[in-house]
């Protein structure tokens, strides 16, 4: 999977990472602070077709969204039901394991609804072996190139 983002194709670059998700649920999203990272989880969690307003969980540690019925977009390469929950993390404000213990991480990732996870380095011990483990980088153009670890 590698995918070229910028902000005048971030739409068409969600949609080709959900053609590419292969019915995976777990992503961890590896990138410095600014990179994009929660942009990119918003234009594809809008492309899944969340309607709910879409932010960076950092202080809540976990935002869950509701996929509405009728406002679920075909998943053009998957023979995947569409989910009805995704699960968005940000990890980056975990000082000890115990607190995603105790948040009950376990329910989250091995529920079958996707989970977007920002800063999976802080926690990666407790990430699933299936885990699709994703990088953002900046490129010198200031487009971003996303692409599987």
């Amino acid at each position: 999977m590698e995918i070229s983002i910028s902000i005048d194709n971030i739409r068409e670059a969600a949609r080709q990472f959900i053609s590419q998700m292969d019915g995976r649920t777990v992503f961890a999203f590896y990138g410095q602070m600014g990179v994009g990272k929660t942009t990119f989880i918003k234009a594809v969690c809008e492309e899944m077709g969340v309607s709910d307003v879409i932010t960076s969980p950092t202080f809540a540690i976990v935002n869950e969204y509701s996929v509405e019925p009728s406002a679920l977009h075909p998943s053009p390469s998957t023979l995947h039901p569409s989910p009805s929950t995704i699960y968005h993390f940000d990890f980056y404000r975990i000082h000890r394991l115990e607190e995603v213990y105790d948040m009950g991480y376990e329910e989250y990732f091995y529920s079958g609804s996707p989970c977007f996870i920002e800063w999976p380095e802080l926690i990666e011990e407790l990430l699933p072996p299936d885990a699709v483990r994703i990088a953002i980088e900046e490129q010198p153009d200031g487009t971003r190139r996303l692409h599987q670890l």
